[in-house]
């Protein structure tokens, strides 16, 4: 579980992870509350932020268990 983490958490699937985030985040808050957010309605905040939080988990649980995968075949 340490490996996993460190691997998580390094610098270079960190970023990786961040720009999925990003493009895939925007995606979804603008399908879920593009019609609220241009019609001037209260944008609901947590879902906003879940809407970036869980494609980040994703791609950083992805990049790290298939990092792994490549380490153990060596």
């Amino acid at each position: 579980m340490k490996a996993f983490l460190q691997v998580v958490f390094s610098a270079r699937i960190a970023r990786s992870a961040l720009r999925v985030a990003l493009v895939v985040g925007t995606a979804l808050n603008i399908i879920n509350q593009g019609h609220s957010i241009l019609s001037g309605n209260q944008v609901d905040w947590c879902r906003l932020i879940l809407n970036y939080l869980v494609p980040y988990c994703v791609a950083s649980y992805s990049a790290a268990k298939n990092q792994l995968s490549i380490n153990e075949d060596k």
